[in-house]
């Protein structure tokens, strides 16, 4: 298997150099560029995932529709398209919302600490998971996702609760 290859930036989000994703995820962590998906049907619901057992950090945790890091030299809309392909058997037209810069540990295993891209779209066909990084799909309005964490906030990854946080009060799941 192939080592990937994160993009290190800065807290300005400039390039500083290349390292492999076992580097920037040892804590403290790396800053690296990264994207999360949102993916929303008609009825303005999130597709949520649950991350597969065999991911290193927060695996079996729910989170966002989809995310990963864009490859050198890759567009970022299109790095995330392939991505959804790749986990979800789907592509979907995506716009950019802004970002979130954030640094979690997950238990003494790892750590994320990223500037990521926060991208939406929407999709009401067929789903095809890839298990080997998804063990679970749902769909759930944002206002029952936001009594979820409220709740059950171990049950979500780290990058999904801050999201939703800086997001609560828009209407960034609009599809109108």
């Amino acid at each position: 298997m192939m080592q990937e290859t994160l993009i290190v930036i800065n807290r300005n989000d400039k390039i500083v150099g290349y390292k492999s994703k076992q580097e920037c995820h040892a804590c403290p962590g790396l800053l690296h560029r990264a994207f999360s998906v949102f993916i929303f049907n008609g009825k303005n619901e999130l597709l949520l995932q649950k991350r597969s057992r065999q991911k290193l950090l927060w695996p079996q945790f729910w989170s966002n529709s989809c995310c990963s890091h864009p490859k050198k030299d890759e567009d970022l809309i299109k790095s995330a398209q392939k991505r959804l392909k790749e986990e979800l058997g789907f592509t979907t037209q995506l716009k950019h919302l802004g970002n979130l810069y954030y640094q979690a540990n997950f238990k003494n295993i790892g750590c994320e600490h990223e500037i990521t891209q926060i991208l939406t779209g929407v999709y009401d066909g067929k789903i095809k998971i890839n298990p080997v990084e998804i063990s679970d799909l749902r769909w759930l309005s944002f206002e029952d996702l936001k009594k979820e964490i409220n709740k059950h906030s171990d049950w979500f990854t780290p990058w999904l609760k801050l999201i939703v946080k800086k997001y609560e009060k828009t209407n960034f799941i609009s599809t109108g």
